[in-house]
Protein backbone atom coordinates (compact mmCIF):
# COMPACT_ATOMS: atom_id res chain seq x y z
CA UNK A 1 0.00 0.00 0.00
CA UNK A 2 1.06 3.58 -0.70
CA UNK A 3 0.39 5.86 1.56
CA UNK A 4 1.47 9.79 2.16
CA UNK A 5 2.70 10.10 5.04
CA UNK A 6 2.31 8.12 8.29
CA UNK A 7 4.33 7.29 11.32
CA UNK A 8 5.41 3.86 11.88
CA UNK A 9 5.36 1.99 15.01
CA UNK A 10 9.24 0.99 16.23
CA UNK A 11 9.33 -2.95 16.16
CA UNK A 12 11.66 -5.67 17.49
CA UNK A 13 13.58 -8.25 16.02
CA UNK A 14 11.00 -10.42 15.62
CA UNK A 15 7.65 -8.91 15.22
CA UNK A 16 9.38 -5.88 12.72
CA UNK A 17 7.14 -3.38 11.27
CA UNK A 18 6.46 -3.18 6.98
CA UNK A 19 8.66 -1.10 5.37
CA UNK A 20 6.01 1.72 4.24
CA UNK A 21 6.06 3.65 1.32
CA UNK A 22 5.96 7.27 0.93
CA UNK A 23 4.86 8.55 -2.40
CA UNK A 24 6.07 12.15 -2.82
CA UNK A 25 5.73 13.11 -6.70
CA UNK A 26 8.33 15.16 -8.21
CA UNK A 27 10.86 17.24 -6.31
CA UNK A 28 14.29 18.55 -7.03
CA UNK A 29 17.44 16.48 -6.54
CA UNK A 30 18.73 19.31 -3.49
CA UNK A 31 15.65 19.62 -2.02
CA UNK A 32 15.20 16.11 -1.81
CA UNK A 33 18.36 15.53 -0.06
CA UNK A 34 17.46 18.38 2.71
CA UNK A 35 14.70 16.41 3.60
CA UNK A 36 16.42 12.76 3.61
CA UNK A 37 18.84 14.19 6.07
CA UNK A 38 15.81 14.79 8.30
CA UNK A 39 13.96 11.05 7.32
CA UNK A 40 17.11 9.56 8.49
CA UNK A 41 17.43 12.17 11.91
CA UNK A 42 13.26 10.64 12.31
CA UNK A 43 14.33 7.15 11.83
CA UNK A 44 17.44 6.91 14.08
CA UNK A 45 15.70 8.37 16.65
CA UNK A 46 12.89 5.62 16.51
CA UNK A 47 9.83 8.38 16.10
CA UNK A 48 9.12 6.91 12.16
CA UNK A 49 9.66 3.02 11.29
CA UNK A 50 10.98 1.99 8.23
CA UNK A 51 9.87 4.09 5.03
CA UNK A 52 10.84 4.15 1.22
CA UNK A 53 10.50 7.38 -0.58
CA UNK A 54 9.04 7.20 -3.98
CA UNK A 55 9.66 10.13 -6.42
CA UNK A 56 11.04 11.64 -9.68
CA UNK A 57 13.38 14.47 -10.30
CA UNK A 58 13.50 17.38 -13.01
CA UNK A 59 17.14 16.58 -14.62
CA UNK A 60 19.53 16.45 -12.88
CA UNK A 61 23.34 14.78 -12.97
CA UNK A 62 24.36 13.50 -9.53
CA UNK A 63 27.91 11.79 -8.71
CA UNK A 64 28.97 9.94 -5.71
CA UNK A 65 32.69 11.14 -4.19
CA UNK A 66 34.96 8.70 -6.68
CA UNK A 67 33.40 10.51 -9.55
CA UNK A 68 36.54 10.99 -12.07
CA UNK A 69 36.12 14.91 -13.46
CA UNK A 70 36.53 12.74 -17.50
CA UNK A 71 33.15 10.82 -16.47
CA UNK A 72 30.96 13.55 -16.52
CA UNK A 73 29.53 15.19 -19.23
CA UNK A 74 30.49 18.95 -20.48
CA UNK A 75 28.65 22.39 -20.11
CA UNK A 76 27.23 21.87 -23.19
CA UNK A 77 24.67 19.66 -21.98
CA UNK A 78 22.69 22.12 -20.06
CA UNK A 79 21.80 19.45 -16.82
CA UNK A 80 22.73 20.60 -13.74
CA UNK A 81 25.61 18.50 -12.08
CA UNK A 82 25.51 17.87 -8.34
CA UNK A 83 27.63 15.94 -5.85
CA UNK A 84 26.03 12.93 -4.39
CA UNK A 85 27.04 12.03 -0.67
CA UNK A 86 26.43 8.25 -1.02
CA UNK A 87 28.55 5.33 -2.76
CA UNK A 88 28.22 4.87 -7.04
CA UNK A 89 29.42 7.17 -9.82
CA UNK A 90 27.40 9.74 -12.03
CA UNK A 91 24.03 8.99 -12.85
CA UNK A 92 21.17 11.05 -14.67
CA UNK A 93 17.62 11.40 -12.73
CA UNK A 94 14.90 13.20 -14.63
CA UNK A 95 11.40 12.81 -16.28
CA UNK A 96 10.17 9.00 -16.82
CA UNK A 97 12.21 7.39 -13.85
CA UNK A 98 11.10 6.45 -11.08
CA UNK A 99 13.75 6.86 -8.19
CA UNK A 100 13.61 5.11 -4.81
CA UNK A 101 15.13 6.53 -1.23
CA UNK A 102 15.56 3.98 1.38
CA UNK A 103 15.43 5.03 4.76
CA UNK A 104 15.57 2.07 7.38
CA UNK A 105 17.40 0.92 10.33
CA UNK A 106 19.78 -2.47 9.15
CA UNK A 107 19.17 -4.00 12.52
CA UNK A 108 22.48 -5.50 12.03
CA UNK A 109 22.50 -6.52 8.58
CA UNK A 110 25.62 -5.66 6.72
CA UNK A 111 26.14 -3.82 3.41
CA UNK A 112 26.59 -6.87 1.17
CA UNK A 113 23.13 -8.14 2.55
CA UNK A 114 21.89 -4.82 2.08
CA UNK A 115 22.50 -4.62 -2.33
CA UNK A 116 21.67 -8.18 -2.57
CA UNK A 117 18.16 -7.67 -0.92
CA UNK A 118 17.65 -4.44 -2.33
CA UNK A 119 18.58 -5.83 -5.83
CA UNK A 120 16.29 -9.30 -5.85
CA UNK A 121 13.68 -7.13 -3.95
CA UNK A 122 13.31 -4.85 -6.92
CA UNK A 123 13.77 -7.47 -9.66
CA UNK A 124 10.60 -9.16 -7.73
CA UNK A 125 8.85 -6.35 -8.53
CA UNK A 126 9.43 -6.18 -11.83
CA UNK A 127 8.86 -10.05 -12.47
CA UNK A 128 5.52 -8.64 -10.91
CA UNK A 129 4.91 -6.44 -13.78
CA UNK A 130 6.04 -8.91 -16.15
CA UNK A 131 9.52 -8.15 -16.94
CA UNK A 132 12.54 -10.62 -16.75
CA UNK A 133 15.73 -9.02 -15.23
CA UNK A 134 18.94 -10.32 -12.92
CA UNK A 135 21.51 -9.09 -10.40
CA UNK A 136 25.44 -9.57 -11.53
CA UNK A 137 28.13 -10.81 -9.06
CA UNK A 138 31.45 -8.41 -9.49
CA UNK A 139 34.51 -9.77 -10.77
CA UNK A 140 37.74 -9.07 -8.35
CA UNK A 141 39.17 -5.89 -10.04
CA UNK A 142 36.39 -4.91 -12.43
CA UNK A 143 34.17 -1.97 -12.01
CA UNK A 144 31.23 -2.87 -10.02
CA UNK A 145 28.31 -4.48 -11.92
CA UNK A 146 25.84 -3.73 -8.64
CA UNK A 147 22.32 -3.02 -10.01
CA UNK A 148 19.68 -4.62 -11.95
CA UNK A 149 20.15 -5.79 -15.64
CA UNK A 150 18.05 -6.76 -18.62
CA UNK A 151 20.83 -7.93 -20.92
CA UNK A 152 24.71 -8.13 -20.41
CA UNK A 153 25.16 -4.71 -21.05
CA UNK A 154 21.77 -3.35 -20.22
CA UNK A 155 21.77 -1.81 -17.25
CA UNK A 156 17.94 -1.44 -15.92
CA UNK A 157 18.24 -0.38 -12.32
CA UNK A 158 21.42 2.20 -10.48
CA UNK A 159 21.63 1.69 -7.21
CA UNK A 160 24.00 3.89 -4.75
CA UNK A 161 23.48 3.65 -0.97
CA UNK A 162 24.62 5.59 2.06
CA UNK A 163 24.67 3.96 5.62
CA UNK A 164 25.47 5.58 8.74
CA UNK A 165 25.68 4.09 11.85
CA UNK A 166 23.75 1.27 10.55
CA UNK A 167 20.51 3.84 9.23
CA UNK A 168 19.94 4.08 5.36
CA UNK A 169 19.79 6.44 2.79
CA UNK A 170 19.32 7.38 -1.11
CA UNK A 171 18.74 4.30 -3.13
CA UNK A 172 17.76 3.21 -6.54
CA UNK A 173 16.51 4.59 -9.99
CA UNK A 174 14.37 2.50 -12.36
CA UNK A 175 13.92 3.56 -15.78
CA UNK A 176 10.60 3.52 -16.52
CA UNK A 177 10.26 5.69 -20.00
CA UNK A 178 13.33 8.47 -19.44
CA UNK A 179 15.01 10.02 -22.36
CA UNK A 180 17.97 7.37 -22.32
CA UNK A 181 20.12 9.34 -24.81
CA UNK A 182 21.29 11.59 -21.72
CA UNK A 183 23.06 8.71 -20.62
CA UNK A 184 25.35 8.49 -23.20
CA UNK A 185 26.57 12.09 -23.09
CA UNK A 186 28.87 10.82 -19.85
CA UNK A 187 30.08 7.97 -18.25
CA UNK A 188 27.38 6.18 -16.14
CA UNK A 189 27.87 4.35 -13.54
CA UNK A 190 31.86 4.50 -14.79
CA UNK A 191 30.67 1.61 -17.07
CA UNK A 192 31.78 3.11 -20.48
CA UNK A 193 30.63 -0.15 -22.26
CA UNK A 194 27.10 -0.52 -20.82
CA UNK A 195 23.50 0.81 -22.51
CA UNK A 196 21.40 1.87 -19.79
CA UNK A 197 17.84 0.92 -21.15
CA UNK A 198 14.21 1.20 -20.24
CA UNK A 199 10.99 -0.79 -19.28
CA UNK A 200 9.18 0.96 -22.05
CA UNK A 201 12.38 0.25 -24.45
CA UNK A 202 11.70 -3.44 -22.71
CA UNK A 203 7.95 -3.68 -23.50
CA UNK A 204 8.48 -2.37 -27.17
CA UNK A 205 10.88 -5.12 -27.99
CA UNK A 206 8.61 -7.65 -26.63
CA UNK A 207 5.19 -6.06 -28.23
CA UNK A 208 4.25 -5.43 -24.32
CA UNK A 209 2.26 -2.15 -23.07
CA UNK A 210 4.19 0.13 -21.11
CA UNK A 211 4.10 -0.19 -17.24
CA UNK A 212 2.27 3.11 -15.58
CA UNK A 213 4.51 4.82 -13.06
CA UNK A 214 1.52 3.92 -10.40
CA UNK A 215 1.57 0.54 -11.35
CA UNK A 216 5.71 0.17 -10.76
CA UNK A 217 5.20 2.24 -7.48
CA UNK A 218 2.24 -0.11 -6.34
CA UNK A 219 4.38 -3.04 -7.32
CA UNK A 220 7.72 -2.26 -5.35
CA UNK A 221 4.94 -1.14 -2.38
CA UNK A 222 4.52 -4.35 -2.29
CA UNK A 223 7.75 -6.00 -2.61
CA UNK A 224 9.46 -4.20 -0.30
CA UNK A 225 6.51 -4.65 2.53
CA UNK A 226 6.99 -8.23 2.81
CA UNK A 227 10.78 -7.92 3.78
CA UNK A 228 14.14 -6.33 5.37
CA UNK A 229 17.70 -7.38 4.71
CA UNK A 230 18.05 -8.45 8.09
CA UNK A 231 15.27 -11.41 7.70
CA UNK A 232 12.81 -12.30 10.44
CA UNK A 233 15.38 -12.09 13.22
CA UNK A 234 18.32 -10.09 14.36
CA UNK A 235 19.84 -13.69 15.33
CA UNK A 236 19.74 -14.13 12.00
CA UNK A 237 21.94 -11.46 10.85
CA UNK A 238 24.40 -11.22 13.07
CA UNK A 239 27.57 -11.92 11.55
CA UNK A 240 27.24 -9.69 8.76
CA UNK A 241 27.53 -6.10 10.80
CA UNK A 242 27.30 -3.05 8.41
CA UNK A 243 29.87 -0.33 9.59
CA UNK A 244 29.29 2.94 11.12
CA UNK A 245 30.13 5.27 7.99
CA UNK A 246 30.08 3.68 4.91
CA UNK A 247 28.67 3.97 0.89
CA UNK A 248 27.53 1.45 -1.24
CA UNK A 249 27.36 1.10 -4.83
CA UNK A 250 26.29 1.71 -7.64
Amino acid sequence: MIITDREAVTCNARERAAIETVDLGELRYTEAVTMMDHWVARRRSESVGDRLFLLSHPPVITFGRNTRTDELPDDALGIDLVPADRGGYATYHGPGQLVGYLVIDLDGAGPARLIRWLEETVIGALEDLGFCAYRRDTPPGAASLVGVWAGEDHKLVSIGMRIRDGITSHGFAINVDPDLTVFTRFTACRLPGVEMTSLARLAAEHGAPIPTVEAVRAALASRFAAGHPAGPSKNAASADQPSSDEDQER
